[in-house]
């Protein structure tokens, strides 16, 4: 599970891109303006998200994810309803509530158990995807076939939320200052039941959590531990968690990841990397890199462009 260090530049370009800790903590807008359209959106060189994040709506065709988690799109995505007896969608003003309906079914259905489980009221969902899934125009580098989902490590409130604190509310750190350990105070058996429950969805292929926070797993799981095996340290995901489903049935055209390895991933050596001070407190560059030109829709697999053509589906 260590990285090599060769890798260490791509990892924190991605880490720039998809995976700090501020995306929970990013506030919302509660008058949210359409974006101005595009002078030429057939010009080749455009990026992708430019024409991804101003589809509003999902495209009318059967449901398919294609091509791979951070290049690809979303046909026939489904809406994840904005309340749920034991679940709230957060940070409305992104349009980000679309996925998969596995993805969608899977939320529902992690909601109610960890209600049952853990006697959290319910959990906040985060980003999901886009109508059409694509690049986003910020947050995520992944999350473009409606297959990942970030889930709030803060328990939901007691109460329906208004939009302005869907918008505004923070989440709740869970990592000490010192980055080398969760902090007890916040982090509680209840959260270990929740990734525990995530983890033992058998559609789910990955868990991304902060290194912390599979340390405090690997020391606090009890009973059978395999669902473990699942959670996979990461940059940033101190505040929520990050869930990836495998591909679909259905989806011919969907790019997954390789099976995960049975091994917890517990040994210290598989943990050790990520808490050298090099890695915890990274050095920035000496000069600053350049900023990678954007995807374009011609990078992305061939169909994404008749989901980007497609007319809307009816809501």
């Amino acid at each position: 599970m260590t990285p090599r260090l060769l890798l260490i530049p791509l990892l924190l370009s991605i880490l720039a891109a998809c995976t700090t800790t501020a995306w929970a903590q990013d506030k919302g807008s509660l008058n949210p303006k359409p974006l101005p359209p595009l002078a030429n959106p057939n010009d080749p060189k455009i990026g992708a998200k430019e024409l991804f994040a101003r589809k509003l709506l999902p495209a009318a065709m059967p449901t398919q994810s294609i091509g791979g988690y951070a290049k690809g799109c979303l046909a026939g995505a489904v809406q994840m309803p904005l309340n749920g007896d034991t679940w709230q969608v957060m940070r409305l003003s992104r349009n980000r509530y679309w996925g998969h309906p596995d993805i969608i079914a899977l939320l529902k259905r992690l909601a109610a158990k960890v209600h049952k489980d853990a006697g959290w009221p319910g959990i906040l969902v985060g980003d999901i995807g886009q109508p059409r899934g694509g690049p986003a125009l910020s947050g995520h580098a992944s999350h473009q076939i409606g297959l990942d989902a970030d889930i709030w490590l803060t328990p939901m409130p007691d109460h329906k939320l208004s939009r302005e604190e869907r918008e505004e509310m923070s989440a709740v750190m869970m990592v000490r200052d010192d980055r080398l350990d969760v902090d007890p105070r916040v982090f509680t058996p209840g959260h270990v039941l929740l990734l525990r429950d995530a983890a033992q969805e058998p559609a789910v292929q990955r868990i991304f959590v902060n290194p912390a926070i599979k340390k405090a797993l690997c020391r606090e799981a009890r009973g059978d531990r395999s669902w473990l095996s699942k959670i996979r340290p990461w940059w940033g995901h101190d505040y929520h968690f990050h869930i990836r489903l495998k591909c679909p049935p259905g989806s011919p055209a969907c790019e997954g990841q390789k099976p995960q390895s049975a091994d917890e991933g517990c040994k210290p050596s598989d943990l050790a990397y990520w808490f050298k001070d090099s890695v915890l407190h990274p050095k920035p560059p000496p000069k600053p890199p350049k900023p990678r030109p954007p995807m374009t829709l011609a990078q992305l697999p061939a169909a994404c462009k008749a989901v980007l053509r497609a007319p809307d589906a009816k809501q």
